[in-house]
């Protein structure tokens, strides 16, 4: 038997079925109408690159600071030894802040008060030992995303402006969040900007023909909208 589509569904699909391609600022206003769930959505881009993932030069990672931020509040626990820098971490803002040797009871409670860590370099040999746990929820540190850092306060200070993470998965997609659905459409829009400008500049030199073959935005629960590539 299939499945009864809500009054709501059948609107956000009636409205972006209506329209083939948008300019990028109408197409994110357009999947900001399309919304109807009761929460504050993400705001989400998806890059399909011309990637074959399987060459190491066309993994492409990092992260973006966003200009106007991601409108998210985020946990940050800063890892290192060094004196200076866990000051200079707690000034930036950084919600938790341990050593080595205080590392492991954190690490090993089922439930985290963190959502981010930024380890100095010399943390990731404690840190290794729970790549099984952390790994699965996104959490070990990475020097692509900029998490695994000399500078853990310049660290901290960028995800509590907004970083977009990016990652193209198996197939040469990106998906990432650029904002909530409550922010205005124009910065939304410069977010979007800011990281499709990272993307494209990280073109490999060995993709041949089109690079960014399409993008979509969408609310996190909503249908998707097509975006007119530049």
């Amino acid at each position: 038997m299939a499945r009864k589509l809500s009054k709501n569904v059948k609107i956000a699909k009636n409205l972006t079925s209506k329209v083939d391609i948008l300019p990028l600022q109408e197409a994110i206003d357009l999947a900001k109408k399309a919304s109807f769930a009761k929460f504050d959505e993400s705001l989400d881009i998806a890059i399909n690159l011309n990637l074959d993932t399987r060459k190491s030069d066309q993994q492409l990672r990092g992260a973006v600071v966003l200009p106007n931020g991601n409108g998210k509040s985020v946990r940050v626990l800063v890892a290192t030894d060094d004196v200076n820098a866990q000051k200079a971490a707690k000034a930036a803002g950084a919600d938790l802040v341990y050593s080595a040797a205080e590392l492991p009871e954190i690490l090993n409670q089922d439930k985290y008060e963190f959502d981010v860590i930024v380890a100095d370099p010399k943390m990731m040999l404690v840190l290794g030992k729970y790549g099984k746990k952390l790994g699965p929820k996104g959490l070990m540190p990475n020097p692509k995303t900029g998490t695994v850092t000399t500078t853990p306060a310049k660290a901290v200070e960028e995800l509590k402006k907004g970083k977009a993470n990016y990652r193209a998965d198996k197939g040469g997609i990106i998906h990432s969040s650029i904002g909530k659905k409550s922010m205005d459409t124009k910065k939304l829009t410069e977010n979007a900007e800011a990281l499709i400008q990272v993307i494209k500049r990280l073109k490999p030199t060995t993709v041949k023909g089109t690079y960014v073959k399409n993008i979509t935005v969408s609310t996190s629960m909503g249908p998707s909208v097509k975006v007119k590539i530049d």
